[in-house]
């Protein structure tokens, strides 16, 4: 199957970002570099292209009760003008995606999927909508996504937008914003760990979008940054990656997302589960490591106790902000305790590792 292209893809090649294949999407991992990109994104501010992430509009009378039956968060606790983070769920508890909710009104919602997923979760959605008055629609196609993050992003998006989008409140969205001359959404969301903003926009404008966005913040240090500087901060604030730290075999108690499952909001699918996990607690639990031997843990490297296998790595590399070797592990619970001894085995061999605190990393005033 041909990888699938945003519509920046263009503006990447020009630009001489080196381009990889992550979920069926030709995506740009880096411009100048992982570690540059990072750190512009935490102490100035960074652009990246997420256009790959879907979009599906639902809208109808039973909208709210039909979204509430898909994830396992209580979408009847925010107002129209919020978003919200939620896994959705298998009946066993694994999850099929975790996604945000947008609320526009209590008949008309907007889910945002991660890029990889969007037809398994179309159909997913699509498979569950008999006895509700919902009509979905994907919108994937026609609609580009750009993520303006870092500690100065406030100040370059009020250089250029219509509005006052430094007073919108965190997973606060407004739905109609010029930026630049450009309609767009405009979200106080991301997945950096930092403040920053995701702008929503027609496919069509993404361009112009992306080269204001720039040309603003030339003046504040923004730079353009790829998947690989996106995935190292995500990493830092622990924030989960499906296929990583969720997956269809890991429920989102294990993942230690508890707070997102709300278990008496009512019927959900997978509710039985994670309920009973959520009140006994589930057998596995995931951990963070520091590596205090020589070596970098990576994703499904094995961890050991006790000269036995006691789980895996989830993802695993060295924190640029903090200079350590560092990652996070989905382990037998029993040995989940803080400061514990555990060892990553790295091409064959046990290296030494210690349980830390999550997330790695938070900034300041959050």
């Amino acid at each position: 199957m041909t990888a699938k292209k945003t519509p920046l893809y263009q503006i990447h090649l020009d630009a001489g970002a080196k381009m990889v294949e992550f979920g069926g999407w030709l995506m740009p991992v880096q411009y100048s570099g992982i570690v540059e990109e990072h750190h512009a994104v935490r102490q100035k501010a960074g652009l990246f292209d997420v256009s790959h992430m879907g979009e599906f509009s639902v809208k109808g009378k039973d909208a709210q009760a039909f979204i509430q039956k898909l994830v396992t968060n209580d979408i009847a606790a925010i107002q129209p003008g919020q978003a919200q983070y939620s896994p959705m769920c298998y009946e066993n508890g694994g999850v099929v995606d975790d996604l945000l909710i947008y609320k526009h009104a209590g008949d008309d919602y907007m889910l945002v999927v991660n890029g990889g997923n969007i037809d398994k979760d179309w159909q997913w959605v699509n498979q569950h909508k008999e006895g509700f008055a919902v009509e979905v629609s994907d919108l994937s196609g026609q609609t580009a996504l750009i993520a303006l993050q870092g500690p100065l992003a406030p100040k370059i998006l009020g250089s250029v937008a219509d509005a006052d989008t430094a007073q919108l409140g965190y997973y606060r969205f407004l739905p109609s914003v010029r930026v630049a001359g450009v309609k767009a959404l405009a979200s106080r969301t991301g997945y950096t760990g930092e403040d920053g903003f995701e702008l929503y926009c027609a496919a069509a404008d993404a361009a112009a979008l992306w080269r204001e966005l720039l040309r603003a913040g030339a003046e504040y240090g923004l730079l353009p940054a790829g998947l690989g500087a996106r995935d190292t901060l995500r990493f830092e604030a622990c924030l989960p990656l499906y296929g990583h730290e969720l997956s269809a075999e890991i429920t989102p108690i294990e993942a230690g997302l508890g707070m997102f499952v709300k278990p008496d909001k009512g019927l959900f699918n997978g509710q039985a589960v994670l309920a009973a996990q959520k009140k006994d607690g589930a057998a596995r639990a995931l951990i963070g490591l520091e590596m205090t031997g020589r070596g970098i843990a990576r994703a499904d490297y094995p961890v050991w106790a006790d000269s036995k296998p006691i789980g895996r790595i989830t993802t695993g590399s060295v924190a640029p902000t903090l200079g350590k070797n560092l990652g996070l592990a989905l382990v037998d619970k029993s040995y989940a305790q803080a400061g514990r001894e555990l060892f990553v085995e790295i091409r064959g061999k046990q290296v030494a590792a210690k349980i830390v605190k999550k997330p790695f990393y938070k900034r300041e005033g959050k």
